[in-house]
């Protein structure tokens, strides 16, 4: 660890532009990395934060083939959505660049290009599958074929998704082409490979030797598992039309390897940033570089990417790679494909105004050491009893007693009692408290004890009841609401980090602006006799209809997903043309329709046939009210043998169409006919 680093030069991974940004992205990567960026900004420290959208790879075309659009729109779409949905998220990257832009692709052409001049790579030609209809060699992704392992028909060429299993395209059975539907050949190509094993002595030492102290537990444990099953060799290029070309001879219809290519995007953002400067946020011994990643992503950024730079020689080394677990959603795990998440920018549309509360909570409840579960139910409580009932409780309260009592101006302090004294000695303590936290990674520790002090104002409000003591002691009433504001004051740089806009609404109430973090516990940021802005919610309560309408959402998907996956049933036995004629279907009306009693599935309906009305038991009962089936149309298979269901002659069976999760429909004609109609 750095132990006193003139500057930092922090990244968060680079959102892949192929679909927008959800709150496991946010919890796992974006938003530790604003609260720590925010904090060394307010602690006077020199801070570049970067990102941008990682722009290359097989997914990226993929979306575009299956949109019908250009890489080039895909990427323009999403980097887009992304880019402004961290801005309303208040994500305040210093660069939000992309791996499409003519800088990126100019510093990883010289990157490859050095190490490919200097012999750091090895050349091997390997059998890859071809598309010859197609005319080029397929990625992974673009092989689909039978599971070796549980027998799903649409394995991808690295992954079956139903079981999990890691695949290479040569294990699939029946592999085909995703651009042509052919089966693939193979065909020899040559690649550059980034040979990691040379490597593998100095990651031992760099990682499990320098950085066991200092590195998150699952990070180390990672890494360490890695190292000792052996790297191998592996390669930077591959046969691409989308990326950036392999700046070599002989390299012609090859790009150079998204992972390889991707993490250089942070490197290149920080140039087109500073284009006179950069150097020294990537080169300087000074600088401290932090990667805030999902541990997804933790091979790629403390061994690939180190190995990378160091092969190059000219770059500084990760500092700290503070990865997060998983965030989980209503008891499952995220899923894109499944559309199973909370998209940041469906929920800035459905919460406006509450950028902060998710903030909060997703803060509150951050997977830091281990999976954690997203609840809208949590998330209403945490807003509810913590947000509204806490903070902005003290807040409120401290501001406006203060117009009641004194006009809106600070009072003045008299003689400070204990309580008094306590207070004040707590929130001098907090500053440095919360910044240790901060420093180490801990920032659900750190917001819990930012909580502590509005709790600690709360409690000192309770305890001195201002509101009755005005009635016997206006100068003691005036120096608790002195010390409360004090307080108050603080929380405005204190709150910055973790609620930027909660904070700001704060300061323009309290009329103060936000200070460096090693004042935030003076006991002086107000002056007696200064004048505040009048009172403002900083939150307010969320209803139980609304997050109830944001289950249902899920719901919902959770049902179109359990559908779009459903296996149809088998088609019965064949039956001869004679007995398929030998049913009557007919169009019927429905004229009335009851509950049949002391059962739960079961209607008796009275059906007009346009030959007569008949008796009709059904067990539609879950699925329809039987006031609303008066006056539909059905379909009616009329010589079926009576039965006594309940005691009650049913002659007859209505049609209906059953979907894939049980739910029942009525097979109706198209417009109203007459009664009695054939079903030809």
């Amino acid at each position: 660890m750095q132990a006193d680093p003139q500057r930092y030069t922090v990244t968060a991974a680079l959102p892949y532009a192929n679909g927008p940004v959800h709150i496991g992205h946010l919890a796992g990567v974006y938003l530790p990395a604003d609260i720590y960026v925010r904090y060394l900004r307010a602690a006077g420290r020199d801070v570049k934060f970067i990102c941008g959208s990682d722009e290359h790879g097989v997914p990226i075309t993929i979306r575009a083939q299956k949109e019908g659009v250009t890489p080039q729109q895909v990427v323009d779409k999403y980097n887009a959505i992304i880019r402004d949905s961290f801005q309303d998220f208040g994500i305040s990257f210093d660069i939000y660049s992309r791996t499409s832009s003519k800088t990126h692709a100019e510093v990883a052409s010289g990157f490859f290009r050095k190490l490919y001049e200097e012999g750091k790579f090895i050349e091997q030609t390997s059998q890859q599958y071809y598309d010859e209809k197609a005319d080029q060699f397929l990625a992974d992704r673009y092989i689909v074929g039978t599971c070796p392992n549980c027998g799903n028909e649409n394995a991808y060429g690295d992954q079956c998704e139903r079981c999990g299993s890691s695949l290479s395209p040569t294990e699939l059975i029946n592999p085909h082409s995703m651009l042509s539907g052919n089966q693939p050949v193979l065909r020899e190509t040559k690649h550059w490979y980034l040979p990691l094993d040379q490597y593998e002595p100095w990651l031992r030492e760099w990682i499990v030797e320098g950085h066991k102290a200092d590195w998150k537990a699952n990070v180390y444990g990672q890494c360490k598992s890695w190292i000792d099953q052996g790297l191998h060799p592996r390669a930077v290029t591959r046969d691409l039309d989308w990326g950036v070309p392999v700046p070599v001879e002989g390299a012609e219809g090859k790009v150079l390897y998204v992972w390889f290519d991707a993490p250089i995007g942070y490197i290149s953002a920080t140039k087109e940033l500073l284009p006179d400067t950069w150097e020294t946020y990537w080169k300087d011994a000074g600088t401290k570089l932090v990667h805030f990643i999902g541990k997804d992503n933790i091979v790629f950024h403390c061994i690939i990417f180190p190995a990378m730079l160091k092969a190059h020689g000219d770059y500084i080394l990760p500092d700290n790679v503070p990865a997060n677990e998983f965030l989980n959603l209503e008891g499952d795990k995220i899923s894109t494909s499944r559309n199973w998440a909370v998209w940041l920018h469906e929920y800035l549309q459905d919460f406006p105004g509450k950028a902060d509360v998710l903030r909060y909570v997703l803060c509150a409840n951050a997977p830091e050491n281990k999976d954690n579960d997203f609840t809208w139910k949590d998330f209403q409580a945490r807003n509810n009893n913590e947000l509204v009932a806490n903070l902005g409780n003290f807040v409120n309260r401290a501001v406006v007693l203060t117009h009641k009592f004194f006009e809106g101006k600070v009072p003045a302090a008299a003689e400070l009692q204990d309580i008094d004294r306590e207070v004040l000695a707590q929130l001098a303590e907090f500053p440095q408290r919360i910044g240790e936290l901060i420093e180490n990674y801990r920032f659900r520790d750190a917001l819990n004890e930012l909580m502590n002090l509005t709790r600690a104002g709360n409690k000192y409000l309770a305890e001195t009841e201002p509101w009755k003591l005005i009635k016997t002691d206006e100068a003691r009433t005036g120096t608790v609401l002195h010390v409360a504001l004090q307080l108050a004051a603080g929380l405005v740089t204190l709150l910055e980090p973790f609620l930027p806009t909660a904070a700001a609404t704060l300061g323009t109430m309290l009329r103060v602006g936000k200070g460096s973090w090693q004042q935030a516990g003076r006991a002086d940021a107000l002056t007696a006799g200064q004048q505040i802005g009048a009172a403002a919610l900083l939150f307010d309560k969320i209803e139980d209809a609304t997050v109830e309408a944001q289950v249902q959402k899920l719901l919902d998907t959770k049902k179109a997903n359990e559908m779009a996956n459903a296996v149809t049933a088998p088609a019965k036995e064949d039956v001869s043309f004679e007995q398929f004629q030998s049913m009557d279907l007919r169009v019927g009306t429905v004229v009335a329709a009851e509950k049949v009693a002391k059962t739960k599935k079961l209607l008796k309906l009275t059906v007009n046939t346009g030959l007569d009305e008949r008796t009709i038991v059904s067990g539609i009962a879950e699925f329809f009210i039987p006031e609303a089936l008066v006056g539909q149309q059905v379909l009616v298979l009329l010589n079926l043998a009576p039965r006594e269901i309940k005691g009650i002659q049913s002659q007859g069976m209505l049609l209906l169409a059953e979907d894939a999760d049980g739910t029942l429909q009525l097979m109706q004609p198209g417009q109203a006919v007459k009664p009695g109609s054939f079903v030809a």
